[in-house]
């Protein structure tokens, strides 16, 4: 079992590989949570040093992180590409897929990392699972779509929790609420992502099945990188 502490040594080690990728000139997307905190931190000096780049924040609260470092942002309204995201997962397979949203941002953080060319996960070994399921998938949902959604997920197998944030419901920086779904066996993730997508109030869900070409975890052993297998 590892430590907190342990946790967040391997996430910056992680983070601290990741972002030996970002470059000059480029645009670069920054995830949302504890693991993408360690990436802002570990860019703030590359940018006082001179490292000219320009980020996409997937929340408010990784937007006021990178604003307090100096790195300069735009939002990704206006973009038709990014050159490079990077972002935790809460858990990820052999085959690069993975679910996230424990930060409550995976809207946001699934159109970014559609608009990058190259998107990077970094995560600490616990991540790694054999089949994907053991966490819960977040769905971002509008609030009147509750029991639409809650229905949905219960026909699908599922079961569905509502997000809380001191006894209130969770509220993302969209105004929208979160589902939190538990799927106790994942025979068929490309499937399931295909029907969470099309249920209505159902804007956006934690399935990242194909966005992310690269996954640097960190473990006792040191930090490995995997890249996206080729008949992925």
């Amino acid at each position: 079992m590892v430590s907190p502490t342990d946790a967040e040594r391997l996430k910056r080690a992680a983070a601290a590989a990741a972002v030996e990728e970002v470059q000059d000139g480029m645009v670069v997307g920054l995830g949302t949570g504890s693991t993408a905190a360690h990436v802002v931190q570990l860019l703030a000096p590359r940018v006082a040093a001179g490292l000219d780049i320009t980020a996409v924040a997937t929340s408010r609260a990784t937007d006021a992180a990178a604003r307090a470092v100096g790195i300069r942002l735009v939002t990704p309204d206006a973009l038709g590409a990014i050159d490079l995201c990077i972002d935790g997962v809460d858990e990820i397979d052999s085959r690069l897929r993975a679910i996230k949203g424990g930060g409550g941002a995976m809207l946001l953080e699934k159109i970014v990392a559609t608009l990058a060319r190259r998107n990077i996960a970094i995560a600490d070994g616990s991540k790694r699972v054999e089949r994907l399921g053991g966490r819960a998938v977040p769905i971002e949902i509008l609030p009147a779509a509750r029991g639409l959604v809650a229905a949905e997920i219960a026909r699908l197998g599922g079961a569905a929790d509502l997000r809380l944030r001191d006894g209130a419901p969770w509220v993302t920086d969209w105004g929208h609420h979160i589902l939190d779904a538990q799927f106790p066996n994942i025979t068929d993730a490309t499937a399931l992502a295909r029907a969470l997508s099309a249920i209505p109030g159902a804007l956006g869900h934690g399935l990242f099945l194909t966005e992310i070409d690269a996954l640097y975890v960190a473990g006792s052993d040191g930090v490995s990188r995997q890249e996206r297998p080729i008949d992925e």
